[in-house]
């Protein structure tokens, strides 16, 4: 059964932020995007055990035709601070060799805190919490 680990107030992590977290002796990285989502990460680079979430993040750079360079998905690129080796955020697959290069991914979600209370009146937003859930 899952367990749930919570990380931090969302507004503790804004868009485009990460946080690094301990749990079970893991080091693991919670991204939220700049969309909003929300993944996490453990933070070792499959490559030489570097902490992989220290990592630049950026978009995935594509071309159509040469010359014609796009930029796509901005932010959900994770590169290893060591050697550059780039990982999807979104998965933990390396854009590499997705099929046989990952890392392992965390469900993360929003919920509310247990310790927020809501008032029947006068109550304008709902103080959430980030939390993590582990095998």
């Amino acid at each position: 059964m899952p367990t749930a680990h919570p990380v931090c107030r969302v507004s503790e992590l804004t868009p485009g932020a990460r946080k690094l977290i301990e749990i079970g002796g893991r080091s693991i990285g919670v991204f939220r995007l700049s969309d909003g989502r929300y993944f996490a990460l453990r933070n070792r680079c499959p490559h030489r055990g570097a902490p992989l979430c220290e990592g630049r993040t950026m978009g995935l750079v594509t071309a159509d035709k040469p010359y014609q360079l796009l930029r796509q998905r901005e932010g959900e690129i994770l590169r290893c601070p060591w050697h550059g080796w780039e990982f999807d955020v979104t998965t933990g697959r390396s854009v590499f060799m997705p099929e046989e290069v990952r890392v392992k991914s965390y469900p993360v979600d929003v919920q509310l805190s247990p310790e927020t209370t809501v008032e029947k009146f006068n109550v304008t937003e709902a103080e959430g919490m980030v939390v993590l859930w582990t095998d």
